[in-house]
């Protein structure tokens, strides 16, 4: 990117890029000199290579283009390097303007080569740069700058006083042994965890013990004296010795110390696992030892108060077991069909270790834990999976192989539970959009439903949707075989909504085997075994057959393992179906229970520990339930032990319960499998009809039919492919542009000479600054190129032509490929209109200012940190515009000229303006400079030349806003006087009284505005007024001034301003209004920023 006028020089051409990597030794181009034409080539192919190319013949190559996004180093572009440069092009017009050259020369930032003419500049501009005289730029050796160390990090006040006051070991009282035991364990583990060992009031020998200095003790002397820093008596941190210092230590654990390597860990840990013992088994000995009443406390009145919650949670696990764990294969199909004990065996396993896991560790000192219900489907979709691959002429390896995957999946949803707890992770998981989640619960409930017809109707196989399936379940040996369950459970169902007594269900599942069996044995025609060969009955285990059958099950040499390798995406999608409720289950829990200190990460280890602990003994997938937990606790089961008494009742039930299966109505569980299912679809289906967005709604409807009716590991990938298309569509329905504005309506924080703002007013509509906010991807670039595209259409361009296209992405989170590429089309767009384009708020070695510069930006497009640079920028390439159109408009400087600011030249000259403009933009631009040079032609005096500072600069500063004369302004030179301040210095400090008031003659004052509600700088150049609303209106500062660069000021402290108040009146006078003026424009320019900034 170049500056529109062949004679200045932009920030680019003093900073390294790719398009000129020249040795150090090449000598520099003068003004008007050819360049050598290998040179030109090799600008020519760095841009061209770097960039999108925009002529139409142009195409990169696929094969041969290396894009930069894989090129090992990117191109140095430097954000921060090309904003001090900018700061310098401001510098150098704020001096030119107060200038006084005695010779003919122009000056060095009008000599200086641009990279390529622009159509701002007429003939007279380019020949007046071909034949002016070009003077070496030559920079100044940087400054050496002083580093200054900060101090560390200090103790607070309390810990200070901690220090300087431990407590006097004479009124320690002397400990017991087992107190001393006790309190060497935990100093063991402090130490591990590398805190200080406690002083225990034991003399400790130290090799400097005979240094230590005892003082005697006083109202105003330290408790206790200063110990050296090997001393182990005191408080503190460990020295270089690994003793503990005395001295600028953390008490308050403000600072964690350096921990022990693991194998100390270990071994320490070992040695208090070793403590503990011994002292448990000597207690134990010693029956002198006991508590009678914490024993009688513990062992009798605990248990007792927390049975009846125990036998509330065994008869929902009894329950679950029937209506889960009865079905974990699939009853329908003849290879699995006398596998209903063995499923509930392993829900028992699986329960009873994840109880006593959450009962050990969990916060929720009473949560029950319990199998997934969710993984019911999927161990159906794999066990007919496995079915299909082995075939059902070895049942032996089906049953095998489909358990061992059972075990398997467990294992794997167990790791990925304790990897997201152990790497934090668990946050995550709020990212998945909701939607997506009541789709699965509502396709559950569909496959439950099904499940139920399936066991109920004694279908051999799943449910299939055809005219079999229909011709079955209609069939008159059938019908009462599931409509009378499903009735039932109809009536569940309905009765659940209108009772709202917890025991409502227990006693209505309860009721129906008895009701089953007064029937049966009133009728003298049935008997069980009839009723059981019919279908009514459960067909029981065969006699003599353990709870742990099923372990006899794993027979590992017959196990298919491609299998189960065809069951790994189904694994997957389980353990993602699973890990979805345990961040949603915790946080309800804690805000139901009141819990304010649960941990998210600390619950998903547990989850790890628990469901590979399960897997490891044959079972299958578990987690604490949010429904039976909340039941548990409300019915008193609120402590540890409650949880450990569930665990052991339901390890009873399982030892004694496999026998019991035989006299299992069928109508029982279907009930139950049925009840549920109402239940997740109308919590899917129905109640989220009003609350989600059509939309949403469809997704969860696709998910549940898909699901239902296809399948489960499917229905959650159309799920999420759904669920990212709705986002994707709807994130591109919000436009990225946060703002758009007017150069007219926002400026850069520069304070400037009176006479440059009133040009920039004119000409600021050509500055045009977009605003983006958020994450720019290929849908939301979208709207962001079309808001371009419509700003430089032909119709727009001609109402309002603009030069310098400022896109702010301070607020942008980050870009992909496809919206950098997109950069790159709007940087073509841009070049065909002849448009600057500058992009801010971005650091280029940033994760954003790489991402624009691997796809070839940063190189003709201008990367600047901040928006208050890329404004400052832009008007220093408006005011180059000024100058340059009065160079050609008046010619060389006479060397009798003293006042720079605007070069001489008869009136007449300005007619040589008149045929440069031939566009809408080159016609503002020159018409805004033809008004400008105008005006302080008028003003202009010859008699100005010959008067010294600070008479000249008062003149040139308040020219455009005073109609003082010389004469009116020489009473106020007396008042001022002269300073020098190297860069660096502090003029004033905020909150100090204002006792001076300046005129900058050289160099740039920088004001640093640092408030609660945020930080905000203002740039004064030379040329300006500083400090004159504090002076004047006898307030504090609102600003810190540092002279950023080295400079030359008038001051008039405050004993001048009295005495001129004094002496000269109506001087006095004068100077308050042009404050008030200064002052108000200058609110204007910063509130307009600033709400440009919040916007």
């Amino acid at each position: 990117m170049s500056s529109p006028i062949t004679a200045f020089s932009s920030w680019r051409a003093r900073s390294s890029s790719l398009i000129s990597q020249s040795s150090q030794d090449d000598p520099p181009l003068l003004s008007g000199s050819p360049v050598p034409a290998h040179q030109n080539t090799s600008t020519s192919e760095a841009r061209n290579i770097s960039s999108s190319v925009g002529s139409p013949s142009h195409r990169e190559p696929i094969r041969s283009y290396v894009h930069g996004s894989v090129r090992e180093k990117l191109g140095s572009v430097d954000s921060l390097q090309a904003a001090q440069s900018v700061r310098e092009d401001t510098a150098e017009l704020a001096s030119y303007f107060l200038s006084d050259k005695k010779d003919d020369r122009r000056p060095s930032f009008l000599a200086r080569t641009r990279p390529h003419l622009t159509d701002d500049c007429g003939p007279a501009e380019a020949s007046a740069s071909r034949s002016a005289e070009t003077i070496e730029e030559v920079s100044e050796p940087s400054s050496p700058e002083t580093v200054i160390e900060d101090p560390l990090e200090g103790p607070s006040m309390l810990t200070t006083m901690l220090r300087r006051s431990p407590p006097d070991q004479r009124h320690m009282p002397v400990l017991k042994a087992d107190q001393m035991l006790e309190d060497q364990i935990v100093s063991e583990s402090e130490d591990e965890a590398g805190f200080p060992p406690r002083n225990l009031g034991l003399k400790v020998d130290s090799p400097r013990d005979d240094q230590d200095t005892i003082r005697e003790a006083t109202e105003t002397a330290p408790l206790l004296s200063v110990t050296s820093n090997q001393s182990w008596h005191g408080y503190g941190a460990r020295n270089g010795n690994g003793n503990w210092a005395s001295r600028d230590h953390d008490l308050e654990g403000q600072k964690s110390g350096p921990l022990a390597p693991w194998p100390t860990q270990v071994a320490n840990k070992m040695r208090r696992s070793k403590a503990h013992a011994t002292h448990f088994l000597r207690v134990l000995g010693d029956p002198k030892c006991w508590d009678r009443r914490a024993i009688w406390r513990n062992l009798v009145v605990t248990p007792t108060a927390s049975l009846p919650a125990v036998i509330v949670g065994l008869l929902l696990n009894i329950l679950d077991a029937l209506s889960y764990g009865m079905i974990l294969f699939p009853l329908g199909h003849p290879i699995f069909a006398g596998l209903g004990s063995a499923g509930i065996s392993i829900f028992y396993v699986s329960t009873i270790i994840s109880q006593l896991t959450f009962s050990a560790g969990s916060i929720f000192k009473g949560g029950v834990g319990s199998e997934l219900i969710e993984v019911v489907p999927f161990f159906h979709s794999m066990a007919m999976t496995i079915t299909g691959i082995v075939g059902d002429d070895s049942p032996d390896a089906v049953i095998a192989t489909t358990i061992t995957s059972y075990a398997l999946s467990s294992m794997l949803t167990g790791t990925v539970f304790y990897l997201m707890g152990k790497f934090k992770f668990g946050y995550i998981v709020g990212f998945i959009p909701r939607h997506i989640l009541i789709g699965c619960i509502g396709g559950v409930g569909w496959f439950l439903v099904a499940t139920g017809f399936e066991v109920t109707a004694r279908m051999n196989g799943s449910l299939e949707y055809d005219l079999d399936t229909l011709k079955r379940l209609t069939q008159a040996d059938t019908v009462p075989l599931w409509l009378i369950p499903f009735i039932l459970a109809v009536i569940l169902f309905c009765g659940q909504t209108r009772v709202a007594s917890k025991f409502f269900l227990p006693g209505y599942i309860v009721t129906i085997p008895i009701l089953f069996y007064i029937v049966v044995f009133s009728v003298s025609s049935l008997n069980p075994d009839m009723l059981r060969d019919q279908g009514w009955i459960f067909v029981g285990p065969p006699d003599g057959e353990p709870w742990w059958y099923f372990y006899t099950l794993y027979k590992f040499n017959l196990v298919h393992w491609g299998a189960i390798a065809r069951c790994i995406p189904a694994m997957f999608a389980l353990t993602f179906f699973g890990i979805l409720h345990v961040p949603i289950n915790v946080p309800a829990l804690a805000l139901n229970t009141g819990e304010d200190h649960a941990d998210l990460n600390h619950e998903l280890k547990l989850h790890g520990y628990s469901n590979i602990l399960s897997g490891l003994a044959g079972s299958i997938q578990n987690y604490l339930v949010y429904a039976n937990t909340l039941f548990f606790m409300r019915s008193g089961g609120d402590t540890r032990f409650a949880g450990v008494q569930l665990a052991m009742l339901t390890g009873l039930v399982m030892m004694i319960g496999p026998s019991l299966i035989g006299f299992i109505p069928v109508m029982m569980v279907g009930v139950l499998i049925f009840d549920l299912g109402f239940e997740l679809l109308l919590e899917a289906v129905w109640h989220p009809r009003k609350k989600l967005k059509r939309l949403e709604y469809l997704t969860v409807i696709a998910i549940v039919l898909i699901m239902g009716i296809h399948d489960f590991v499917v229905g959650i990938g159309v799920g999420i492919l759904l669920a990212f298309v709705s986002l994707i569509f709807q994130t591109s329905r919000v436009s990225a542009v946060r703002g758009t504005y007017c150069g007219e309506v926002v400026g850069s924080t520069v304070r400037r000479n009176p006479t440059q703002q009133h040009y920039l007013r004119q000409v600021g509509r050509q500055i045009n600054v977009i605003k983006l906010a958020g994450y720019l991807f290929f849908g939301t670039i979208v709207s962001v190129e079309d808001r371009i595209r419509a700003l430089i259409s032909e119709e727009h361009f001609r109402r309002q032509p603009i030069r310098y296209l400022i896109i702010d992405m301070r607020q942008v989170t980050g870009i992909d490929y496809s919206a950098g590429e997109v950069f790159n089309t709007i940087n073509r767009l841009l070049k065909g209109r002849n448009i600057d384009f500058v992009l801010s708020g971005i650091d280029s070695e940033g994760e954003l200012g790489r991402s624009l510069r691997a796809v070839g930006l940063g190189i003709e497009v201008s990367l600047l940190p901040e928006l208050n640079s890329a404004l400052e920028f832009c008007e220093n390439e408006l005011l180059k515009i000024l100058y340059a159109n009065q160079t050609a408009a008046y010619g060389p400087r006479s060397p009798a000229s003293s006042n720079l600011d605007v070069p001489g030249g008869p009136p007449g000259s300005m007619r040589s303006l008149d045929l440069m403009g031939s566009s809408p933009r080159r016609s503002h631009l020159h018409e805004a400079a033809r008004k400008s040079l105008g005006q302080v032609q008028v003003k202009r005096e010859t008699r100005w030349r010959s008067f010294k500072e600070p008479l000249r600069l008062i003149l040139q500063i308040f020219q455009d806003v005073s109609d003082k004369n010389e004469d009116f302004w020489f009473r106020a030179v007396p008042f001022f006087s002269c300073r020098e301040h190297p860069a660096g210095t502090v003029l004033f400090r905020r909150g100090e009284r204002a006792d001076a008031f300046y005129l900058v003659e050289a160099g740039i004052l920088r004001a640093e505005y640092d408030l609660p509600q945020g930080g905000l700088f203002e740039s004064i150049v030379a040329g300006t007024t500083c400090g004159e609303l504090p002076f004047f209106s006898e307030t504090n500062r609102t600003a810190t001034c540092v002279a950023e660069r080295a400079c030359v000021v008038w001051q008039m402290d405050r004993q001048n301003w009295e005495r001129l108040q004094r002496e000269e009146g109506e001087v006095a006078q004068e100077l308050l209004r042009i404050s008030l003026k200064l002052t108000s424009e200058r609110l204007s320019v910063i509130t307009s920023y600033t709400l440009t900034m919040a916007g």
